[in-house]
């Protein structure tokens, strides 16, 4: 048997074990997007119905403890405690009904642990553009914000 026939045999013997297995690789990776992304979605949600309702310290607990938020023209509010004051603030002087659109997901991270979300948003006394919120995925499934970059147009 020549070398070209063993290589095609050698491939056509091996094919039948490889493509089942890269078929479930591409299941089980289709799955965890999925959970990344509904997970994201999920804690997005959580986020808009806690300011809309009025309460920064459930708002701010989607944030994980050591995030940053960079809100333009504001300025950076580092750590938990930091952000939910803010939003405190903005909820104590009236703040609320924001919505959420154009927005786009991004997963970011090859371990499927991580996503971003751009979007543009009104409320009832302002309007801006999200440039990046990284969500990460903790351990028991939920997503938390890392990052959260933002800005308030006129």
């Amino acid at each position: 048997m020549n070398l070209v026939r063993c290589l095609a045999l050698a491939t056509a013997l091996t094919g039948g074990l490889v493509c089942p297995a890269l078929a479930q690789d591409a299941e089980t990776r289709a799955a965890s997007e999925f959970e990344l992304a509904t997970a994201v979605a999920t804690a997005s949600r959580a986020w808009r119905d806690a300011f809309n309702a009025g309460d920064a310290v459930a708002a701010a607990a989607l944030y994980e403890e050591d995030a940053a938020m960079i809100a333009e023209p504001f300025g950076r509010f580092e750590g938990r405690e930091a952000i939910q004051a803010f939003w405190a603030d903005l909820v104590a002087k009236g703040f609320d009904d924001v919505v959420y659109y154009n927005t786009s997901t991004t997963i970011v991270d090859p371990t499927l642990t991580a996503a971003t979300v751009s979007a543009d948003w009104e409320m009832n006394k302002a309007k801006g553009t999200i440039t990046r919120e990284l969500w990460v995925l903790q351990p028991d499934g939920n997503a938390l914000l890392r990052e959260d970059h933002f800005t308030v147009t006129p």
